[in-house]
């Protein structure tokens, strides 16, 4: 893979208008910082322009609200927060839109993420490991805080040992099994999400550096496909396990 790398232009650009900041920060903590060392990598740089793109569409999209007249990418965008709202509604309840910012949010960034990697001069921050493992650890800390907040610590913890329909006697049986199924849902989500767009990323590298133009288009359209696909299999994946947190005491009412 070393043979493909190559610095991006934006990579530059980003660490010329927040890298000092960065370093300033490393450096508060004790890290050394080498004069002109890109400190903000590729990765992260990508990110960076993603989230200012998806601030700058919001600005822009509620900039132009209208009830009576609205715009094209004001119903597109309804849409989208209805079908999510919907989503939300069907796997975890009534309550499940108020989940609909996390949710929807690390939608659309992953799936920017994945759909940059088919831009020429850009690549895909789910490529890499770290950004992978960051969502996964973000949905796995904030699912588990909603299922303490919605059913207290007790009940929360006793679900690991007593899951819906269990019999009790095989609590010691269960604990052991629930807690390494919760810590390998971390795994399961940052390297499926990882090894499918590397694995496209370096396909299409590797087509575009043996025959140039034409070739790697069909799997670029394939990326496309998947791209979407990986991104709403995550955000399904994240309303699974809310409602599982969440909607534990109502699998218990159902049982009794």
């Amino acid at each position: 893979m070393e043979k493909f790398h190559h610095e991006l232009w934006i990579t530059h650009a980003v660490n010329a208008v927040f890298g000092p900041i960065a370093a300033a920060i490393l450096r508060a903590f004790g890290r050394e910082v080498p004069a002109g060392a890109q400190v903000i990598p590729d990765y992260i740089a990508m990110l960076i322009v993603i989230a200012l793109a998806l601030t700058a569409l919001s600005l822009v999209v509620r900039s132009r609200l209208s009830v009576e007249n609205p715009g094209a990418l004001q119903i597109a965008l309804e849409d989208f927060v209805g079908g999510f709202r919907n989503l939300l509604t069907d796997f975890i309840g009534p309550e499940g839109p108020k989940f609909l910012p996390l949710v929807a949010g690390i939608f659309l960034t992953i799936w920017l993420s994945n759909l940059s990697g088919l831009i020429p001069g850009l690549m895909a921050p789910t490529s890499n490991l770290n950004v992978t493992l960051g969502c996964a650890i973000t949905v796995w800390l904030y699912y588990h805080f909603h299922g303490f907040k919605a059913q207290g610590v007790v009940a929360y913890l006793k679900h690991f040992a007593v899951p819906p329909g269990s019999p009790v006697i095989l609590a010691p049986l269960m604990l052991p099994i629930e807690l390494i199924g919760h810590a390998a849902r971390v795994l399961s989500l940052s390297l499926r999400l990882f090894g499918n767009v590397f694995g496209e990323e370096l396909v299409i590298l590797i087509l575009a550096s043996l025959v140039p133009f034409f070739v790697p288009l069909p799997m670029m359209f394939l990326g496309l496909l998947t791209g979407t696909l990986q991104a709403l299999i995550f955000a399904i994946l994240t309303m699974v396990y809310l409602g599982g947190a969440v909607a534990v005491e109502h699998h218990d009412e159902a049982h009794h």
